[in-house]
């Protein structure tokens, strides 16, 4: 489903149809671009994609929709730079009512009785993909039916994602569960019916919209788990750095195989001990990334902190991009952004969508 070479994925952004992504987009079988897990490793920006747009030329109406999903994905990471450490705490508000700080075990067996999602939950482990508004339903179902806070579920999700990242998983599961929205999300089995070919009756989620948030927790979602996963980096092999050569420091948010393209330095895939512990992953995304390393040439796995891969090179001669997660030393470069010039937090992805949106037409004119 996600290849890794990276002529295959710039195929995919070729494949791209932003009108059928328009008006397909929530539906499980829509035409989704898929890309998100190699904007997500750094593999690609959603400024290249959004180049490749243009190129199309298609009139605004026609590709707004996939230019504003690319957007959410910036607004998210600005959020993270903007807030720092309190995205992974209950942003705006406190989620209300929480009855517990696990997760429902139906969630992660996919053994809720609702197809649609059991078999999504299925596929998530299978292939690491879970199609975004599947995502949501997930959440409302654990956060805003079985009341369980946030903070597991999301880290459970993230864990298993190939297109994993920090910011827009947790805020919007934030999103849905009330804490960094006005309301909360929530969707019962005929939007689930519609949107995921499913003709399910007779479920906990088969009730009109005025039940929500007057039920008692279904009896499927009352038995929890924790989330415990073993991380299983590579071992360490001992690597050939020459202290006095240029460092690019690549990690799992940064697999651009063009990033100083043909220049002469020394690149080092960064994989910190203590970043992983702190926000575990599945094998399935470590070897995915490991794989996608392989597009850069010359690129050297480090097993380790950045404390001691800095006492084999000078720190002036460290070259990074920047990253909330990144704790380095050196010359800090910046992200591909769609927008570089709208920065900040947002309290709403209407408001920075609404500056976003004047500079992304301007360069169409």
């Amino acid at each position: 489903m996600f290849p890794t070479d990276y002529s295959d994925i710039l195929q995919r952004i070729e494949e791209i149809d932003p009108i059928r992504y328009a008006k397909t987009r929530n539906f499980h079988d829509g035409a989704v671009t898929k890309l998100s897990p190699y904007i997500s490793r750094g593999v690609i920006s959603t400024r290249q994609v959004f180049d490749h747009i243009l190129s199309l030329k298609l009139s605004w109406d026609a590709t707004e929709k996939l230019v504003q999903e690319l957007a959410w994905r910036d607004y998210w990471q600005q959020a993270w730079i903007g807030k720092g450490k309190a995205i992974f705490e209950d942003l705006r508000r406190p989620q209300e009512p929480v009855s517990n700080y696990k997760i429902p075990s139906s969630i992660i067996n996919g053994t809720t009785k609702i197809e649609a999602v059991d078999n999504a939950i299925q596929e998530l482990y299978e292939s690491g993909y879970m199609h975004n508004h599947m995502r949501m339903y997930v959440a409302a179902i654990a956060c805003n039916m079985g009341e369980s806070h946030w903070n597991i579920p999301s880290q459970w999700m993230y864990a298993h994602l190939l297109d994993g990242d920090l910011a827009s998983n947790t805020l919007s599961w934030q999103w849905v569960a009330g804490s960094n929205a006005n309301k909360k999300y929530y969707a019962n089995q005929d939007n689930i019916n519609k949107f995921f070919n499913s003709d399910q009756r007779d479920t906990f989620l088969d009730v009109g919209y005025e039940k929500f948030g007057q039920l008692e927790i279904p009896e499927e979602l009352v038995a929890l788990s924790s989330f415990e996963l073993q991380i299983a980096l590579p071992e360490f092999i001992d690597i050939q750095i020459n202290r006095d050569k240029t460092t690019l420091i690549y990690n799992y948010y940064n697999l651009d195989p063009n990033w100083h393209k043909d220049e002469d330095v020394q690149r080092i895939f960064l994989l910190e001990p203590s970043i992983f512990e702190r926000f575990p992953i599945s094998q399935k995304c470590i070897d995915f990334a490991l794989k996608l390393s392989e597009n850069i040439p010359g690129i050297q796995l480090f097993v380790g902190e950045f404390e001691e891969l800095k006492t084999k090179v000078e720190t002036e001669k460290i070259i990074y991009k920047e990253h909330p997660l990144n704790n380095y030393e050196g010359i800090e470069e910046s992200r591909d952004w769609l927008v570089p010039e709208v920065t900040g937090y947002f309290t709403s992805f209407f408001g920075y969508w609404k500056k976003a949106k004047k500079v992304l037409v301007r360069e169409r004119s």
